[in-house]
Formats: structure tokens, sequence, C-alpha cells
């Protein structure tokens, strides 16, 4: 069976989570910088098989698309050019990042590893929107 891998893009740093490959279960796989995400993407999948890429539509509260929707839009125009095999979904992103932050604070991350570690937030994000996903397909 394929994984499902679910990307929290960002202008600099990118979150990225996978399903195991069976897709019972979410999990965190990597911050990548945002300039280096379509290479590390397209060797990921050369080792490992991935079945759908889902990556999060950033709309603010008001239902307005922020302004990294126009970046998202063009790295998912380049990786359908590229890679059609593999299909790429948006997903609402929502407060995210806020469950994200919360998430971390419930689970124990002391203050000054949240703040110094950026990228864990981006990741844990990414897990958020694939776990998100996955309920909502009924997996």
């Amino acid at each position: 069976m394929s994984r499902i891998l679910a990307i929290d893009y960002g202008k600099k740093r990118t979150g990225i989570a996978v399903t195991d490959p069976l897709c019972i279960i979410a999990n965190g796989l990597a911050t990548v910088s945002t300039s280096e995400l379509f290479e590390f993407l397209s060797q990921y999948i050369t080792k490992e098989s991935v079945g759908q890429i889902v990556i999060g539509k950033p709309i603010q509260p008001n239902g307005q698309p922020s302004e990294n929707l126009a970046r998202v839009e063009q790295f998912v125009n380049r990786w359908r050019k590229i890679h059609p095999e593999l299909p790429i979904d948006y997903y609402d992103e929502r407060f995210t990042s806020v469950i994200a932050h919360q998430a971390m604070i419930t689970g124990g991350v002391k203050k000054k590893t949240r703040r110094e570690d950026k990228g864990l937030v981006d990741e844990i994000s990414a897990t958020i929107i694939l776990q998100d996903y996955m309920k909502s397909k009924g997996l």
C-alpha cells in the first residue's frame, strides 16, 4: 500500500508528515528549507511508495486566501507538471499552527525549545493536516 504525505508549506520552512504504509498512523517526517522542498520530495518518492500528497491550503479565518496561497499554488502547479503521476490535493490548514503550539505546550515541550525550534511547529502542523485529512476520508 502507499503512504500519504502532507505538507505545511511556509515561506522559509516547510513541515512534512507521512503515514505508515497502511495509512493508519500519521507521523512527522521532517522540516526542510522551502527552497529545498521540491528536491527533498522528489528524492523521498523514489525511496518510498507515496500514493497521495496533501498540502495545506492557507486560508484566513474569515475564508479569504492568505498571502502564502500564491506561493503554495506555484509549488502545486510545478509539482503537477513534473510529477503528474502523483496527485497533490489541497486541505484547509486553518488553525493548525495554533493547535501545534498548544500540542507542544500540552506535551511538555519547554518554552525555550518552542521558541528556538520553529521547525518543530511546522512538522507538527503537517501532522495535524495529515490527521485531519485522514479523518475526513474515513481512514
